[in-house]
C-alpha cells in the first residue's frame, strides 16, 4: 500500500498555477485538434505546456531545443523561407496599390507601443508585444528573442492564437465599422501579366530595398524573399514543394515544442500575461480599423471605388485573412470576388509586419 501511495506522492507537489497551465495545454489541444486552428502549432505548444508544467520533471531536452531554434533565431527564418515559397506575390505585382495596405494596416503595431509603454512595462517589452498586433508569429518571435522579453511565452501563444481566430475576431469588426452599401462594392479584377523576370526580381529588390531602410529586418525579409524566388526560379521546383510543406510543417511543430519552455506557470500565470493578451487584442482591432479606413480614405479621390474589406486583409495573417475578406464578401453578394485584391493587400502585409519589426528594433536601440 505505501509503495501505491509513493507512486502518487509527486500529485500533491502540483501548484494551482501548474494546473491551470495544464487546462490551457489541453485547451491549446482541443482547438488544434477539434476546431483545426493552426494544429501543426498549437498541438506541440499544448502538449509541451503540459509536459513542462509536470512538477520536478527535467525539461533540458526543451530548453535545448529552446536555445538550438528560438534563442538563436533559427526557427523563425527557417520558417520565412517555407512561407515565402507558398506566397504568390503576382496579384500584388499586377495592382501594386495594393502594398498601400500592408503598411496602412500596421498602425496596430505603433499604437501598441505606446500603450505598453504608458502602461508600465520597459520599452524593450512593450516592443516585443507591439508585433502581436501583427499576427505574425515569426515576426514576433523574431522580435521577442531580440530584445530577451520576460514574456516571450505570452506573446507568441498570443501573436499565433490571433492569427488563428482571425475568421472569427475579424468580421465583426469589420461589420461595425462599415456600411452595407460599402461591404457590396465590387472591385472589377484585370491581372495585367507579370513577367518571369519580374517575378525574379521582385524578391531581390525587395530584400536590398527594405534591409537599407530597416537594417534590423534584413535576415527575416531576406528569408521570406529567398523562399519566394526558390518557389519563381522554377529550377528547384522539388525544393520549393519542400519547403512549402515538409520544411514549414517540421519546423512549426518544433517551434511548438520549443515556444513551450516559456509557458513555465512561475513565468506565465501572471497579471502581466492577460494584459499582453488585452494589448495584442487591441492593436490586432486597430490594425483592422487602420487598414479598413485608409480604403475609405482612397475612396474620397478615387473613381474606381475599393470595397473597404480589403484593407482589412493588410495584416499579416497569410492567407486567414484574405480568404475571410473574401468569404465575407460572398455572404453580402455572392458574386462578389475579392479573393485576388485581398491575396494582393495580405501579401502586402506580410512584407510590411516584417519591416515593422525591423524598425521597432531600430528605434528602441536608438532610444536606449
Amino acid at each position: 500500500m505505501q509503495m501505491f501511495l509513493d507512486l502518487f506522492s509527486n500529485v500533491a507537489n502540483f501548484t494551482w498555477q501548474q494546473l491551470l497551465m495544464i487546462v490551457i495545454g489541453l485547451v491549446l489541444i482541443y482547438l488544434a485538434i477539434k476546431k483545426g486552428m493552426e494544429p501543426s502549432l498549437l498541438l506541440p505548444m499544448g502538449f509541451g505546456a503540459i509536459l513542462v508544467n509536470l512538477p520536478f520533471v527535467s525539461t533540458e531536452a526543451i530548453e535545448t531545443l529552446f536555445n538550438a531554434g528560438i534563442a538563436s533565431e533559427l526557427f523563425p527564418l527557417l520558417l520565412f523561407i517555407g512561407i515565402g515559397a507558398m506566397i504568390d506575390f503576382g496579384p500584388l505585382l499586377s495592382n501594386p496599390k495594393m502594398f498601400l495596405f500592408g503598411a496602412a494596416a500596421q498602425f496596430g503595431i505603433f499604437f501598441t507601443l505606446v500603450i505598453a509603454v504608458v502602461l508600465g512595462f520597459d520599452l524593450k517589452d512593450a516592443a516585443s508585444v507591439a508585433i502581436i498586433p501583427a499576427a505574425d508569429g515569426p515576426t514576433s518571435i523574431y522580435v521577442a528573442n531580440y530584445f530577451q522579453s520576460t514574456y516571450q511565452g505570452a506573446i507568441m501563444v498570443a501573436a499565433y492564437s490571433y492569427m488563428a481566430l482571425v475568421p472569427i475576431i475579424q468580421p465583426p469588426i469589420i461589420k461595425a465599422i462599415t456600411t452595407k452599401k460599402e461591404r457590396l462594392i465590387r472591385m472589377e479584377y484585370s491581372p495585367s501579366n507579370v513577367s518571369k523576370t519580374t517575378r525574379l526580381l521582385f524578391p531581390i529588390f525587395v530584400t536590398i530595398i527594405a534591409g537599407t531602410v530597416a537594417p534590423k529586418s534584413a535576415e527575416l525579409i531576406g528569408f521570406l524573399m529567398f523562399g519566394n524566388l526558390i518557389r519563381e526560379c522554377g529550377v528547384l521546383d522539388s525544393l520549393s514543394q519542400s519547403a512549402q510543406h515538409e520544411l514549414a510543417n517540421l519546423i512549426t511543430l518544433l517551434l511548438g515544442l520549443s515556444v513551450a519552455f516559456r509557458m513555465k506557470a512561475e513565468l506565465f500565470v501572471t497579471w502581466n500575461t492577460l494584459l499582453i493578451l488585452v494589448l495584442g487584442l487591441v492593436g490586432f482591432v486597430f490594425d483592422t480599423v487602420g487598414g479598413v479606413f485608409f480604403a475609405k480614405f482612397l475612396n474620397l479621390f478615387s473613381k474606381k471605388k475599393i470595397n473597404p474589406m480589403v484593407g482589412a486583409a493588410g495584416i499579416s495573417a497569410f492567407p486567414m485573412a484574405s480568404r475571410m475578406v473574401h468569404k465575407l464578401g460572398r455572404e453580402e453578394d455572392p458574386n462578389n470576388f475579392l479573393l485576388m485584391h485581398a491575396a494582393g493587400a495580405n501579401v502586402s502585409g506580410q512584407i510590411a509586419s516584417v519591416i515593422a519589426g525591423g524598425l521597432i528594433i531600430t528605434l528602441v536601440e536608438q532610444v536606449l
